[in-house]
């Protein structure tokens, strides 16, 4: 008996996908996961508040970055969206004819949360590393930690991990402080 070959996934099945989920072609495969919940949300926030003033826009610290949130990456064949994702201003591309960004980002930051662990820690992160995305930061506010990574050769050289009201410097940010408890919906709601 022939087994069917699967269909690879394309980008207009991405946009096909209902609005209430974020869609990711991984391996030829479609992805589909739901909205960020509200920890999460939080913690990308706060940390784009962080960081954007100095190294965006300049306010305190050495500028020469371009964040966005959430954009659509193209890495070979494949489509992610990162959480938070920064490139050096002068990588950056300026324009191009579709929606997606084609430049390997310098800095990539996954907010991890139960249901999607294993697609930030596995699949995705193998795929950072082919690619050779200098800097890979995994936050997870759930379990309160932050796992700084640097790309060597291909491979993750783990470069610091973090947890609940450290403060933190770390690459390619160390010019700031970070204070981790900021990060935690749950700590805001206390506090």
């Amino acid at each position: 008996m022939i087994e069917p070959v699967a269909k690879k996934a394309t980008y207009e099945d991405l946009c096909d996908l209902p609005e209430n989920l974020v869609g990711e072609i991984l391996d030829g495969e479609l992805i589909a996961t739901p909205r960020p919940s509200r920890e999460h949300g939080h913690a990308a926030s706060i940390l784009g508040v962080e960081i954007i003033p100095p190294y965006h826009m300049g306010k305190g610290g050495p500028g020469g970055w371009i964040f966005i949130g959430e954009p659509e990456i193209a890495l070979g064949a494949d489509i992610v969206v990162p959480d938070l994702v920064g490139w050096r201003k002068e990588r950056f591309p300026e324009k191009e004819d579709h929606n997606w960004i084609s430049v390997v980002p310098d800095w990539i930051c996954e907010i991890v949360s139960p249901g999607s662990i294993r697609l930030d820690r596995v699949k995705k992160m193998g795929l950072y590393a082919r690619h050779l995305v200098p800097h890979y930061w995994l936050l997870d506010p759930f379990g309160k930690t932050l796992e700084v990574l640097k790309n060597e050769s291909g491979r993750w050289l783990i470069i610091g991990t973090f947890a609940e009201d450290d403060k933190v410097r770390a690459e390619p940010f160390q010019e700031i402080e970070i204070d981790l408890c900021l990060l935690w919906l749950e700590n805001v709601l206390r506090g």
